[in-house]
């Protein structure tokens, strides 16, 4: 079944977020993960915790999760960390 990965994400190091991603979505390809949308949120109701969100699609969970845990991706992650403050969950 299809899945999603929903990223939150507040900037803090904008020279560290384009390091990110300029390679964040190479690692999607082997996985065949696609952005469906990112940027901005704009609120229709509540609050929004963070001020950007991207969401990726994959062909089903464990091409999402072995996306997550792979060596590209998590090599990414202390780039990634000095970057942004991110929530990343699994849908």
């Amino acid at each position: 079944m299809t899945c999603f990965v929903v990223v939150d994400a507040t900037p803090v190091e904008p020279e560290f977020i384009a390091q990110y991603s300029a390679k964040a979505a190479e690692t999607l390809v082997p996985f065949n993960g696609r952005f469906l949308a990112k940027g901005e949120v704009t609120v229709l109701h509540g609050e929004a915790a963070h001020p950007l969100k991207a969401i990726i699609q994959f062909p089903d969970q464990e091409s999402a999760q072995n996306w997550y845990q792979s060596e590209a991706y998590q090599a990414l992650i202390p780039v990634r960390n000095q970057g942004m403050i991110s929530h990343f969950h699994l849908v």
